[in-house]
């Protein structure tokens, strides 16, 4: 476990390594940057997607129900919730909504769980005790005495990649998510300005401390977004589920200026790639022609639908098209 002394040293020689190589450009195809042998996609992928039409509406019974019907493995573990808690608008949908956050605590527990943490490290507010209190955050988590941990400032450990994307090679980890049993990815079902869309892989973002790698976490930035989601996604190895939180998502500009879009429903899977997949054709967007989405059905997991057992819902009757940026035109399906 690394000191802040010890970590800082390492990430100026992360940015030493932007510096030397610049920004590696997404969406390169010509030849695999992993080592095939290295990864097991599974055959075929479960995804849960449930009705949940509303944050005032009891949600413990029907995250329970998901985690289930997804088929992770919580009895006995040590879980860590990452939430998305961006920035704080009162106008605005930006986060995770903390019901659902909380009501997942409770069902965790319930299924057997042996600690449930929630951990989360703001990319935009330094001052993450004004983002909790403001979001509602903290008083869900007081309600349900759950343990919340800053990422951004959390002790850190090395992690190589397993990837080549970025020019990275490693990176500084907070040991609360390495020391996870189960990492569960939490965000709010959102487009990006940047990214297309922001989901379960991207959330990913907020695990990477700022401490090390800036506000709004630069170093990735610079290293590209798409690169960087897939490097960091392709180094986490524990076991993971995705709890997507569409009661209410966000279109348009987001993740942070966008508007709310209700849709009504939780998605939940153990395969990342093939929950933002199915969240990614709610939207009624097609999720490979989203980079890295693309790039991540290779090797991470099942974009393709066909390799996707939905359970639950029909996700056909929530399928609303939602307002993209004009860079973003061509993720549209052409409904007839």
């Amino acid at each position: 476990m690394l000191e802040r002394r010890t970590f800082l040293k390492g990430a100026l020689g992360g940015l030493v390594a932007v510096s030397a190589h610049g920004c590696a450009p997404s969406g390169q195809e010509d030849e695999p940057r992993y080592d095939p042998a290295a990864f097991r996609r599974p055959e075929r992928s479960r995804v849960a997607v449930l009705r949940a039409d509303a944050y005032d509406q009891p949600l413990e019974t029907t995250i329970r129900h998901g985690i289930e019907l997804s088929g992770a493995d919580v009895a006995g573990r040590r879980v860590v919730l990452k939430p998305n808690l961006v920035e704080f608008d009162p106008a605005s949908v930006i986060n995770t909504h903390p019901t659902v956050v909380a009501a997942t605590v409770v069902a965790l527990r319930r299924l057997g769980a042996r600690e449930v943490v929630v951990a989360e490290g703001p990319g935009h507010r330094r001052d993450t005790e004004y983002l909790l209190d403001a979001s509602g955050l903290l008083g869900a988590l007081r309600d349900v005495g759950a343990r919340y941990v800053d990422l951004n400032v959390d002790a850190v450990r090395p992690l190589p990649l397993r990837s080549r994307y970025t020019a990275l090679g490693q990176l500084y980890v907070p040991a609360t998510v390495l020391e996870a049993d189960l990492l569960v990815s939490m965000p709010k079902l959102k487009t990006h300005h940047w990214a297309g869309v922001t989901l379960s892989m991207k959330n990913m973002f907020g695990i990477v401390p700022g401490s090390v790698y800036g506000w709004p976490k630069n170093v990735l930035h610079w290293q590209g977004i798409a690169n960087s989601i897939l490097d960091i996604n392709a180094a986490l190895t524990m076991p993971r589920l995705a709890i997507v939180d569409g009661i209410v998502g966000m279109e348009g500009n987001g993740p942070i200026q966008g508007v709310a879009k209700p849709m009504g429903v939780l998605v939940f899977g153990t395969d990342w790639v093939a929950v933002d997949g199915t969240c990614t054709r709610l939207m009624a967007l097609e999720p490979t022609r989203v980079d890295y989405l693309r790039q991540a059905g290779k090797f991470l997991g099942n974009v393709d639908d066909a390799r996707i057992e939905q359970v639950g819902e029909q996700p056909a009757t929530f399928v609303r098209p939602f307002a993209v940026l004009d860079q973003f035109a061509a993720l549209r399906v052409q409904r007839t």
